[in-house]
């Protein structure tokens, strides 16, 4: 039997590494039982996170405890409108059979869009209407095809669990099956696994059956953020020492990344708070300049400080609700100045050609030759200007 299934927990509290999710779970479910919904509380839950975090067991986990009926969905059994109407609405509907009460798990809700974009607006009219409460999963509940859904459910953030709390789990499963794997290679499990403790339960159960286990290599996995996703990890949660790695998968560039805080600290910061978060910011400039000036490599480290915790630890307290996070508009003008400097670079670059002297000397005189070569199409025809480049030229 595969561990990740007979070891699949079964109750709150065997589920590790994920406290605040479950407070929040429990107390979304009581106020829903007890009629305390309002119209300004959301009549649905929304679970998401990494792969491997718990989202489904712990959907399966509140019905048991609550002693419910669940009825599980796979969203992308329910790519459009009419498939919803047709298996999800009589599920809605429909008294439970056995128990007093009944959940809705509809899960990996990111699938929902893949064919028919009325399938999230139908599922969030037919939220409206339940008297069930209803959890979705999603990895990415920030995803713009999902904004519908938000509006009408109640976020619960599963986190990556801690190597360590993995390491744990893995442990006590070698105790339940009376064997043995040496300590070096479960903490790699843990490491590689990367908050994924399915994945390492799946990594363990393989290594359990080698006889040599050092022999085999552990693919480590593979979790790259998007800047939005680490954004909101900066401003919307708790600053951790963990918020240091925010960006180490992100796949921009640190002084793109810079511009990205410097764009949309003001959408989530006031004050005091805005004031701090800006003086952390410049931190981290002045030593992107000694980096670039003095090539002491070994600043990155505070530049990370400073965009990561610095900024993080400016706040408060946590602002709730969606924030749209805007990408900068220095990057779109640092990107237009690029292309004039490229233009500029290319004609001087053609014109030392002809006149056989240097770029640079070319360049340093450009404002000598533009008029020349600008007033004169002949010159144009023996540069072989292109268009772009003559356009360029008329412009200035």
């Amino acid at each position: 039997m595969n561990w990740t299934e007979k070891y699949r927990p079964t109750s709150f509290a065997e589920v590790r590494g994920q406290e605040e999710a479950i407070k929040k779970i429990k107390s979304f479910i009581e106020e829903f039982s007890l009629g305390k919904l309002t119209k300004i509380r959301k009549k649905s839950l929304l679970l998401y996170g990494p792969p491997g975090t718990g989202k489904t067991a712990l959907a399966h986990i509140t019905a048991k405890e609550t002693n419910a009926e669940i009825f599980e969905l796979n969203a992308s059994d329910l790519r459009n409108k009419e498939k919803l109407k047709e298996i999800l609405r009589p599920a809605l509907e429909q008294k439970p059979l056995i128990k007093s009460n009944k959940i809705i798990l509809v899960d990996e809700v990111d699938g929902i869009t893949g064919a028919d974009w009325g399938g999230v607006t139908t599922l969030q009219m037919l939220i409206e209407t339940t008297t069930y409460p209803v959890i979705m999963s999603a990895n990415d509940a920030w995803s713009k095809k999902l904004a519908p859904l938000r509006k009408k459910a109640e976020l619960v953030k599963l986190k990556e669990i801690p190597y360590n709390v993995v390491k744990d789990v893995l442990i006590q499963i070698l105790k339940k099956e009376n064997l043995f794997v040496n300590n070096d290679i479960l903490t790699n499990i843990a490491v590689k696994a990367k908050g994924d403790l399915r994945a390492a339960l799946n990594d363990l159960q393989t290594i359990s059956k080698v006889k040599d286990p050092s022999s085999l290599k552990l693919d480590e996995r593979n979790k790259e953020t998007d800047i939005f996703n680490a954004l909101r990890t900066i401003f919307k949660t708790k600053t951790t020492n963990e918020v240091l790695g925010v960006f180490d998968n992100v796949n921009i560039s640190m002084d793109e990344t810079l511009l990205w805080l410097e764009e949309n600290i003001f959408t989530e910061y006031k004050g005091q708070e805005l004031a701090k978060a800006y003086d952390a910011l410049s931190k981290a400039d002045i030593f992107k300049g000694r980096i670039y000036k003095q090539q002491y490599w070994r600043f990155l480290v505070y530049e990370n400080v400073f965009l990561t915790y610095g900024i993080s630890a400016a706040k408060k307290q946590i602002r709730p609700g969606f924030t749209s996070y805007k990408k900068p508009d220095r990057i779109l003008k640092i990107w237009l100045n690029n292309q004039r400097t490229a233009k500029k670079k290319s004609i001087a670059q053609k014109y030392a050609h002809q006149v056989h002297v240097g770029q640079k000397r070319a360049l340093k005189e450009f404002v000598i030759i533009k008029p020349i070569i600008k007033s004169n199409e002949k010159i144009q025809k023996e540069l072989k200007l292109s268009e772009e480049e003559i356009t360029y030229l008329n412009k200035l």
